[in-house]
């Protein structure tokens, strides 16, 4: 009898110690989750990629003095660090300075003051992205930016090709309104002088922009 319950006892303990040893396999799911599918429809956030925005300022028309300008600005910003960029901008020009040095007065033909315009199409740099902090508790995404471009400037009835090169400060109020500051010169070739000459007119101007 002793001999039957040790066999008994012996094979129960074997059977046990197998039933530990054998593997569980390794994508067993003990709970299979019950979730109904549904479709999800993704929220369109605006990019504000575009940008319109005004802008006025100082324009020095090498040789005839300083004057205001006026103008509009449409940029399109290509990723976080690069942008282009067409302005449309108009200021007056007078040669009264001459008039007392030259004996058959100025060097205008007709009225001493004219319209210089000019239309350009530049690629920008945002080379200093940052912040501008107002008090401790609010700041502003701001970033310095350089610019470069081609375009035209109508000057006494006349066009001429025309280089810009400059440096911008721009800073965004909200996600919609930012201001701009710009320094930049126009460089283009002219001889109402009297020489062909390659001037150099910078601009400094300042305006605000809106974002869609």
């Amino acid at each position: 009898m002793k001999k039957t319950l040790s066999l008994l006892a012996a094979f129960f303990c074997a059977s046990v110690f197998a039933q530990a040893q054998t593997p569980k396999p390794a994508n067993e799911q003990v709970v299979v989750p019950q979730v109904e599918r549904r479709d999800v429809k993704l929220p369109r956030f605006p990019s504000k990629d575009i940008e319109v925005g005004l802008f006025a300022g100082v324009y020095s028309t090498e040789s005839f003095g300083a004057s205001g300008i006026a103008g509009v600005r449409l940029g399109y910003h290509i990723t976080e660090d690069f942008f282009v960029q067409a302005n449309l901008a108009q200021t007056k020009v007078s040669d009264e300075a001459f008039s007392q040095y030259l004996p058959g007065g100025g060097l205008f033909p007709g009225d001493s003051v004219q319209k210089l315009t000019y239309y350009n199409v530049s690629a920008g740099w945002n080379a200093l992205p940052g912040e501008v902090f107002i008090g401790r508790n609010r700041a502003m995404a701001s970033a310095i930016y350089l610019l470069g471009g081609i375009g035209s400037t109508k000057f006494i009835e006349r066009r001429r090709q025309t280089f810009n090169l400059g440096v911008g400060l721009r800073v965004l109020f909200t996600d919609r309104v930012g201001l701009h500051m710009e320094l930049r010169d126009h460089i283009f070739k002219t001889d109402i002088t009297g020489l062909p000459l390659t001037t150099h007119n910078v601009e400094f101007s300042g305006g605000f922009a809106w974002y869609f």
